[in-house]
């Protein structure tokens, strides 16, 4: 049988052509998946041993409605990862979805339906505003139930990934960081190419770029190939375990052995910019006390600071990232 792929081409050891990012609706299409058919995803059961006994199942159902255990869900669902995408952004983001996309992935959704599921979707498709707003509120309720609880452990993973990513491509180029993605993932000279199961497609990136986005929910890889998404490849985050969701606490104890209990608390806090002033509240310090720890965490290169005007901006760096992430 001839094996398939989508090849993203791109110009050899042109960096600026790959970006990385988050998908929070990645994220969560798939722990809809993960519930559906939890036997299929022996690495989400530490988490779905909380999260089965929150799910909001009025909510679940309209999502399980156009997600289903397997194959296709629209593309709507996933936009375009960025690094600093927030799960409420997303959610906003559904609500505005153009006619015309939102008919062309229901419609997908629709001739892989039969029966009760095939009404259901033809009406979605028949009322489009009103299932967009069905879908965006369902995909808040289902979010904060099942998912925001987790949230800081699994984005936690995918930041420590996304940095030791970034990493390597610096030292060792495109193909050295390729190598190492996935086992379905080559770099052939001029395309990242990634083995699917139904369909082979070359997708030109050459001006536009490829998104990486790495995913703890998500078990293989994927891609979206079609505009107005960004060429984007999903694939499984390095170092998840069955144990992933456990309790933060015991990542911060952990932290707090090695770095001590306040520098550790910074350091967790870091993965988006703060203030001195900032870190400081957050952590409960003076700021005489916060800018001493701050100092030491940046000279031991676990986090940067930056000025914008009239402030520094202290953030986890990839060596951060990568130390947070090791603990999980």
């Amino acid at each position: 049988m001839d094996r398939k792929f989508v090849d993203f081409q791109l110009a050899a050891n042109d960096l600026t052509a790959i970006r990385f990012g988050i998908s929070p609706g990645h994220e969560l299409c798939h722990a809809v998946r993960a519930l559906q058919r939890p036997e299929q995803h022996p690495l989400q059961w530490g988490w779905m041993r909380t999260a089965r006994r929150a799910v909001p199942r009025d909510a679940f159902d309209v999502l399980a409605l156009i997600i289903r255990d397997e194959g296709y869900f629209p593309d709507f669902l996933t936009t375009t990862p960025t690094w600093d995408m927030t799960p409420e952004e997303e959610s906003e983001r559904l609500r505005h979805i153009d006619d015309a996309g939102f008919a062309v992935d229901m419609g997908k959704v629709l001739v892989r339906s039969d029966g009760a599921r095939r009404d259901a979707v033809q009406r979605m498709l028949d009322h489009p505003d009103r299932a967009r707003a069905m879908i965006a509120e369902a995909w808040l309720d289902v979010w904060h139930a099942v998912m925001a609880p987790a949230w800081v452990q699994l984005e936690r993973i995918l930041r420590a990934d996304l940095a030791v990513r970034a990493r390597r491509m610096a030292e060792s180029g495109i193909a050295g960081m390729i190598a190492t993605l996935n086992d379905r993932v080559t770099w052939t000279g001029e395309s990242v190419r990634v083995e699917m199961r139904v369909w082979s497609e070359i997708v030109d990136c050459r001006g536009s770029g490829l998104v990486l986005a790495p995913s703890v929910m998500g078990p293989a890889c994927s891609v979206l190939t079609e505009p107005p998404a960004q060429p984007t490849l999903f694939y499984p985050a390095q170092g998840v375990t069955a144990e992933w969701a456990h309790d933060p606490i015991s990542t911060a104890e952990a932290l707090g052995a090695l770095l001590g209990p306040s520098r550790a608390e910074i350091l967790l806090g870091a993965h988006e910019p703060r203030t001195t002033s900032q870190v400081a509240r957050d952590a409960r310090l003076a700021i005489s006390t916060a800018s001493h720890h701050l100092a030491v965490l940046r000279e031991s290169g676990l986090i940067a600071s930056t000025r914008e005007g009239a402030r520094v901006l202290h953030r986890r760096t990839p060596l951060g990232e990568a130390l947070v992430g090791a603990v999980l």
